[in-house]
């Protein structure tokens, strides 16, 4: 505080020596200002960081312009607030809705807007309290990652954007009239930014009204089947199958007939949405690496043993729980996390496409990926540090991305970072897959549908065994068969006999 003071008297000096003598012969004793014959240039008073112009004329009107000379002066600085990485390998995303306009207030940790990246819906929400000063980018505009998504002007901050500055630094005319309507008009100055996208205000995930979008259907003339009215994508394709109207509601009398007006035959030209440009960029650099592939099918009835005993327990201990029961993949999932423990090179990452400075990075933190199919498309969330859990933590991990993919919110911190990844391709159909590989990892697995098919016992009998085809994709560059498939044989062991799983618990 004593510096600061210092500085403030040493402006002061500085500003009483550009006086000229006729203006202190003529000021009062007890303060320094023009006087009203001075036809002075205007000279500037300096106060911390700022500088207005103090202009000749009366007492009055030099004390309404003025700053006062004191150590604790206000500041407005602008802060320019970036779009930071919201995913693993996103360059861009595209602003959805604003929730503040130019010229509103806003508080730390409030929403200022929402944006569509490559695999998620993400709210981003302020840093500073402030009033938003400018809005960078209109609603379905991409944003690029790391450059200013929009500026905030924080009280008591340093620092001042030079477009602020230059509209502080305007000479003023000299009368407290002029002075007060120019802050009365620089509210207004600021025009508020109209939505392209008025549909955005109808109740629909961002998934949907890209369907919507890109159909060139309004989104606002679908009736919504769905909760509160809510539209879902199959209300919009409903909508075009009938030929640009939404389904009437079905009458006992006379039922709606499906022979409706069909969609047009021409061809159509539509540009890659959000998700296709990152299955694009993503397949696209899968396809430079040389992936070996390597397939194999597991008997599950041990494991299907073991599930109705973990279901058992569940059932019995609902209140313990955030479900009701299990699937088979947490006990997929924990069994590959102890077999990538017993093969650390499954779990590593290429760190240099340098020949001469390639290196191997052996990554401690098992994040097993896990590919969902959500409203919004394919995203692939990931499981952190499955070597550190149980099957209840990893079936209770699953169930909460469940919940926020259906709700199209997982957070973009539950797509970073993942180390191996695994594609249940069988809930849909199917059997054996060509799984692609993620450029960061160095194996991906696809479970195929689960069959009863017959099998030879021991005794050379033919029994019913539970069949799940497993297909295996893995860098090629760095593993080999070998490796694969004596990884594999102990994920299949593991899921075979689930009992040794507890072997392996710390």
């Amino acid at each position: 505080m004593p510096n600061r003071a210092l500085r403030c008297r040493r402006q002061l000096l500085k500003t009483a020596s550009l006086l000229t003598k006729d203006n202190v012969k003529n000021s009062s004793p007890r303060h320094i200002f023009p006087t009203v014959t001075s036809a002075r240039t205007p000279i500037f008073q300096k106060a911390g960081l700022h500088a207005r112009p103090v202009v000749a004329g009366s007492w009055v009107t030099w004390k309404n312009t003025r700053r006062s000379f004191h150590a604790s002066a206000s500041a407005h600085g602008i802060k320019p607030f970036l779009l930071a990485d919201i995913g693993e390998g996103i360059t861009e995303c595209e602003v959805i809705q604003w929730f503040v306009q130019p010229g509103d207030s806003v508080a730390e940790f409030e929403k200022i807007c929402e944006v569509q990246s490559d695999k998620a819906s993400v709210e981003i929400t302020s840093r500073y309290t402030g009033r938003v000063a400018k809005l960078y980018y209109d609603v379905n505009e991409v944003a690029k990652v790391g450059q200013p998504l929009v500026d905030i002007d924080v009280e008591g901050e340093e620092g001042v954007s030079p477009a602020v500055e230059q509209q502080e630094q305007k000479p003023s005319s000299g009368s407290v009239e002029t002075v007060e309507q120019e802050a009365s008009s620089t509210p207004q100055s600021t025009p508020a930014r109209e939505l392209k996208d008025p549909s955005l205000l109808s109740l629909a995930t961002p998934a949907v009204r890209r369907v919507a979008k890109e159909n060139n259907i309004d989104i606002k003339l679908v009736r919504g089947t769905g909760k509160s009215g809510r539209v879902l994508k199959e209300d919009v394709l409903a909508y075009i199958n009938n030929g640009g109207q939404s389904p009437a509601q079905p009458s006992p009398v006379a039922p709606v007939t499906t022979a409706a007006s069909s969609p047009s035959a021409e061809d159509r030209l539509e540009p890659f949405n959000a998700i296709q440009k990152a299955m694009y960029k993503s397949m696209t650099k899968s396809v430079a690496i040389p992936q070996l592939g390597y397939k194999d099918e597991m008997e599950l009835n041990a494991a299907t043993e073991y599930r109705a005993a973990l279901n058992k327990h569940i059932a019995s201990n609902a209140t313990s729980f955030p479900f009701q029961k299990i699937s088979y993949m947490p006990i997929f999932i924990k069994c590959l996390s102890i077999a990538m423990s017993h093969y650390p090179i499954m779990n590593a990452t290429i760190v240099d496409d340098d020949v001469n400075a390639l290196k191997l990075l052996y990554r401690k933190s098992h994040n097993i990926g896990l590919a969902m199919d959500t409203p919004q498309g394919l995203i692939v969330p990931n499981i952190k540090d499955v070597q550190d859990k149980t099957v209840m933590d990893v079936a209770a991990e699953i169930h909460r991305l469940t919940e926020l993919g259906a709700k199209n919110s997982i957070p973009p911190s539950d797509l970073q970072g993942g180390t191996l990844t695994v594609s249940n391709i069988g809930t849909i159909g199917g059997t054996y897959a060509n799984p692609c590989l993620v450029s960061n990892e160095l194996a991906i697995v696809a479970l195929g549908r689960m069959q009863k098919l017959p099998r030879f016992d021991e005794a050379g009998n033919v029994i019913a065994k539970q069949i799940l085809p497993v297909s295996w994709s893995a860098d090629h560059r760095v593993i080999d068969g070998a490796t694969i498939a004596r990884f594999g044989n102990m994920w299949k062991n593991l899921i075979e006999n689930p009992i040794t799983v507890s072997a392996y618990l710390k």
